[in-house]
Formats: C-alpha cells, sequence, structure tokens
C-alpha cells in the first residue's frame, strides 16, 4: 500500500515508570512523534495502524516491576502495549500482506512495527458485516475465550446447577453468564451500579443480580440469592466476595478463578479466610489462563460467532474515542466506570 506522504505523526500513550498502588493517568503520558510509512522494515516484521485497543485489568500487573508472572512488565519510557486490532500497513512477512486486518499485541500508539516474534502471535481476521472488528478484542477475543475455556473446562457445568458471576457486566462476565443460561443454568450476577445490575437482568438475561455496594454483607446477600446454596462460582474480583462465596458453595462446587480486581491495587492483600469450606464441601478451586487453552480457539470462534449471528448472546462494549481518551479509560476500570468491554477507537476502519 503506497502512501504519497511517507512520514506521519505517531501518538503514543507512554508509560513513565513502575508503580505500587491504583493506576493513575498520571502514571501516562502522550507523546507525539513521527514514523516513515515506507521505510525498510527488519526482517518479518510489519507496520500496523491501530484501530482499536483493549483496556484489560491484567495490565495493571505489568506496570509493578515483577518478573515472576506469565507477562513481562512494561518498558519505562515506552508505549504501553495490549491487545488491538489493527490493519497492516506495509509487511516483510510472508504470513502476512498490505490490507489484512490482524489482532494480537500491539503498542498503545497509531501505528506499531511488530516484530517477527510478536508476529508469530497475530491472527487474522475475516471481517464480516455482522460483527464489528472490535469484538476480536471482546466477545471473540482474549476475554471471550476466557469466558469459554473458564466456564466450559474448569467449571464442568451441568444444566439446572447454580451459577454465580462476580463483575458480571464486565468484559468476561457477561459472556459466562449467558453461556451459562444456555447450557441451562440458575445464574446470579453481582456489579457495582444500578445501571449494571439493570443490563444484568433486562439485558444479558440473568435470573437475578444484585448491586454489591449496596450490601451489607455478602455472606447473607448470597444466601437470599442461592437459599439452595451455589454449585458454580466464576470469581472475577477475590477479596470478600469470594471469602463469602466459599461460606455458599455445594458440595463439589467449582470455583473458577479468573481475576482479583478487587485486589489488584494493593501491594499487601488481605488473606482468604474461609478456606476450610474447600476440604469439607470438597470444593475445586482453580486458577486459569486463557492461553492455557489456545487450542481451543477455532471451536471456540465458530461457536460464539454462530450464537452472536443467531442472536442467542449480546455482548457490550464501552467505547472510548482517541488514543488520547486510553488513560482514563484505563484508569477508569478500576473504579467501575466501564459498562460492558472496554475499547479504545483509534482511528476508523
Amino acid at each position: 500500500m503506497a502512501y504519497s506522504n511517507s512520514e506521519v505523526e505517531n501518538k503514543q500513550v507512554i508509560f513513565k515508570g513502575y508503580i505500587d498502588g491504583v493506576p493513575k493517568q498520571t502514571d501516562m503520558e502522550l507523546r507525539f512523534s513521527n514514523i516513515q510509512l515506507n521505510q525498510q522494515l527488519p526482517p518479518q516484521s510489519i507496520l500496523v495502524k491501530n484501530l482499536y485497543l483493549s483496556c484489560d485489568p491484567y495490565m495493571r500487573g505489568r506496570m509493578r516491576d515483577f518478573h515472576g508472572s506469565y507477562i513481562h512488565p512494561f518498558l519505562p519510557s515506552h508505549a504501553l502495549e495490549g491487545f488491538g486490532v489493527s490493519k497492516v500497513i506495509a509487511s516483510d512477512n510472508p504470513n502476512f500482506k498490505a490490507g489484512d486486518f490482524i489482532s494480537g499485541f500491539t503498542g498503545w500508539e497509531e501505528y506499531s512495527i511488530i516484530s517477527l516474534t510478536k508476529a508469530q502471535q497475530l491472527r487474522k481476521i475475516e471481517p464480516h458485516h455482522h460483527i464489528p472488528l472490535s469484538f476480536h478484542l471482546g466477545l471473540l477475543g482474549m476475554p471471550g475465550l476466557t469466558a469459554y475455556a473458564g466456564f466450559y473446562e474448569v467449571c464442568t457445568p451441568k444444566s439446572g446447577e447454580y451459577v454465580f458471576v462476580s463483575a458480571a457486566s464486565g468484559a468476561v462476565g457477561q459472556l459466562v453468564g449467558q453461556l451459562a443460561k444456555l447450557h441451562g443454568c440458575y445464574v446470579v450476577g453481582s456489579a457495582g451500579s444500578k445501571q449494571k445490575v439493570e443490563l444484568l437482568k433486562e439485558k444479558l438475561g440473568f435470573d437475578e443480580a444484585f448491586n454489591y455496594k449496596e450490601e451489607l454483607d455478602l455472606d447473607a446477600a448470597l444466601k437470599r440469592y442461592f437459599p439452595q446454596g451455589i454449585d458454580i462460582y466464576f470469581d472475577n474480583v477475590g477479596g470478600d466476595m469470594l471469602d463469602a462465596a466459599l461460606l455458599n458453595m455445594n458440595i463439589h462446587g467449582r470455583i473458577a478463578v479468573c481475576g482479583m480486581i478487587s485486589q489488584s491495587t494493593v501491594s499487601n492483600p488481605n488473606g482468604i479466610r474461609n478456606l476450610t469450606s474447600l476440604i469439607y464441601k470438597r470444593i475445586r478451586m482453580e486458577g486459569f489462563l486463557q492461553s492455557d487453552y489456545l487450542h481451543l480457539f477455532p471451536k471456540f470462534l465458530e461457536q460464539i460467532s454462530s450464537f452472536y449471528k443467531q442472536g442467542k448472546i449480546v455482548y457490550f462494549e464501552d467505547m472510548n474515542e482517541g488514543l488520547e481518551s486510553a488513560p482514563a479509560a484505563f484508569v477508569g476500570l478500576f473504579h467501575g466506570k466501564n459498562v460492558g468491554k472496554q475499547v479504545i477507537r483509534v482511528a476508523h476502519e
């Protein structure tokens, strides 16, 4: 693809330095540089124009100077990186050509050069007029596979079981609840606002939902919504909600530990008090990463795309316009400001 003016401005969101608490907008800054669109690319790399960027809670962990995780920390004074949907501008890689749409790791910037190592993890997207491109960051992306693998593989559900989902209106939770309903389960979700609770009940098909901020006693709340106990708890928050759920699990219950956003901002996290429930109720509690289940991706993509096209599931995004809105949108995740999957539109396709 030829560009008449080969040098263009490249706006970037730069990570300033490692942090210890809740992410703040001031931990990031906008920087303007230039990039040559017709440059000689490093071997096997590609140059892309970023269209959509994903804001995800796991990114908080990459802002710490901690190297013992499954993913390395961000580099200070460099652009943040995360999942994105991009259009290939130029390619030295035989697997991609100019004009291709792709999803995978990219920079928080308008244009990125993606090296051979990272290009191996990219997926080509076939645009579909019924499915927005941005859905490849949510419903058909990492959060979608997290929900799919976590529910079917980790929770091993049976029709008629009682399912509880925390952070239920988020990128992962909203799909878990709908998959559970399609599987014949009774589903209750928790969220942090009246608007989100209404969304769960009226648009996402949950049997019940409650605002955890209005509950003084989470154990009592769960007993009210699950008088017969909980068979499956899909945990996105950890902390006090996990502690309360442990008291309300049924014998041979399953807990999928997907996220702990209540602890993401605490260097010295609170302990869990009710772990003895694991013993006398024979509960299986398992942490997991979607990357453990990449072999399921083709099946996941086919099944979830089909559900969406048939109208069996819906999916809500919270779309912010412009790269400059990215820091505030990311910080908002940790204050419950997003309703649905948080996405940044960097450019229109």
